[in-house]
């Protein structure tokens, strides 16, 4: 591994906890009071992969069945996700984001995006643009199921 891959290994590490604090704690702010932050999280992954089961989505969050059953009848109630059997196996669960849900999810997502625009608003273009190229690529690269090399795991 080069020193140069090291770095920038170790930059990620540095900057993206802090990068995700910052947008965790915007979330909670324009959230319905409601709404707990693991509900939020499950709202935001059941948006992303609509009719997930619920033993995806416990994996996702990292809860037990039981517990994760027991947030979804909470976002069942409010009226945000609904849950219904799987066309083909009625053991299965399938979860949807409501339009109420959703509605919730993209207005808190908004908030959350223009908070994190008005912080970049005063760097320099080309630092913008060398930000959104990285963001890019880093989607990118962990949108992906990665396994490392065999020859990483040497220390």
């Amino acid at each position: 591994m080069t020193q140069i891959v090291q770095g920038a290994a170790q930059q990620v590490l540095e900057a993206v906890p802090s990068v995700m604090r910052t947008i965790r704690a915007q979330l909670r702010t324009h959230r319905r009071a409601d709404i707990s932050v693991p509900q939020f999280r499950a709202m935001g992954y059941i948006d992303g992969n609509d009719g997930a089961s619920l033993s995806d989505l416990a994996s996702h969050i990292g809860l037990t069945l039981p517990s994760m059953s027991k947030l979804i009848d909470g976002l069942v109630a409010r009226k945000l996700v609904t849950r219904t059997a799987h066309s083909r196996d009625r053991r299965r669960i399938c979860l949807s984001l409501t339009p109420l849900g959703r509605e919730e999810l993209r207005a808190a997502h908004r908030f959350t995006e223009k908070f994190l625009a008005d912080c970049m608003s005063g760097l320099p273009d080309d630092d913008v643009k060398s930000i959104s190229r990285a963001m890019q690529i880093l989607k990118g690269l962990f949108s992906q199921d990665l396994k490392p090399p065999a020859t990483a795991h040497t220390e």
